[in-house]
């Protein structure tokens, strides 16, 4: 009786680390994959605008909205921003990736 409690406890500790460890995996998938798609947009404005006047003239714009946490909106920023999105119109990155993107450059 008691070897039959002791290896149903041990069974129902076994199946809740797996389903633990398969919410952990979850988890970890999407907060991977999101990060994967920022780090794409970012690369992809970094290479694209490197020699552009106007987004590097937003350096100190982005750098304020990023730590305001888009508190502060700069008017070299927003000029940027508009510029960025017309000249990759494909592009489909936030206001908050594209100006982490600026600070890379």
């Amino acid at each position: 009786m008691f070897r039959s409690r002791l290896l149903g406890t041990a069974l129902m500790l076994a199946l809740a680390s797996t389903a633990n460890a398969t919410s952990f995996v979850v988890t970890t998938d999407t907060v991977v994959r999101g990060l994967g798609a920022s780090t794409d947009a970012t690369s992809d404005v970094t290479s694209s605008f490197r020699d552009d006047k106007i987004v590097r003239a937003a350096r100190d714009d982005a750098a304020s909205f990023v730590a305001s946490q888009g508190a502060i909106r700069g008017v070299k920023l927003e000029s940027a921003l508009a510029h960025i999105r017309q000249q990759s119109p494909a592009l489909q990155a936030s206001d908050a990736q594209l100006a982490q993107a600026i600070l890379a450059i």
